[in-house]
């Protein structure tokens, strides 16, 4: 490994799959010679968000954070650290699991619900895997230094970073969902 997308945003390259990757914006939490972990930003999970609304009492949205281990729950939190199990991911934000530390700061009203955001899963690559994909050009790896992570993004996020790229990208932006239509 010669490089670490550790922070970066990953943008998916459109493709007619349709598959949980399809115009997806993933947060890197980590890349190392193992392998790396992120969460897709951009998936919303209706379903979870109704099952988490049983198991929490309040309302809270649930994105798709990858297709490994849908039975895990991460949270990225802005702001104070309110558990002393995270992983920095900047000076403002950090990543999670701690389910019952999470969700007292936010009935005590100790953390503001919108300085929270839920996963379903992760997204993972083994060795080498996520450097032979951004070659392959599966994805294109993107510096966004102002992108709260915890706001509720939705397809639209995937979009505006595609024509904020420009050139090519922004074919691809205006391009339809299920490019063989096109």
């Amino acid at each position: 490994m010669n490089y670490s997308y550790k922070g970066k945003i990953l943008i998916s390259t459109p493709d007619i799959s349709g598959d949980i990757f399809s115009r997806s914006v993933v947060l890197i939490i980590d890349h190392n010679e193992q392998g790396a972990f992120g969460l897709i930003l951009n998936k919303k999970n209706d379903n979870m968000t109704s099952k988490l609304l049983d198991i929490f009492g309040f309302q809270v949205s649930v994105y798709d954070g990858g297709p490994v281990e849908n039975d895990k729950i991460f949270f990225i939190c802005k702001g104070e650290k309110i558990t002393e199990s995270y992983s920095e991911i900047s000076g403002e934000f950090y990543l999670t699991e701690d389910i019952e530390n999470v969700v007292a700061a936010i009935i005590d009203l100790r953390m503001p619900i919108n300085n929270v955001k839920v996963f379903s899963g992760y997204t993972g690559w083994g060795i080498q895997q996520l450097d032979g994909e951004i070659l392959r050009k599966m994805w294109t790896p993107v510096d966004i230094y102002n992108l709260d992570y915890t706001s509720p993004n939705d397809q639209n996020l995937w979009k505006k970073i595609m024509q904020n790229l420009g050139g090519e990208f922004l074919l691809w932006a205006n391009a339809p969902e299920d490019v063989s239509m096109n």
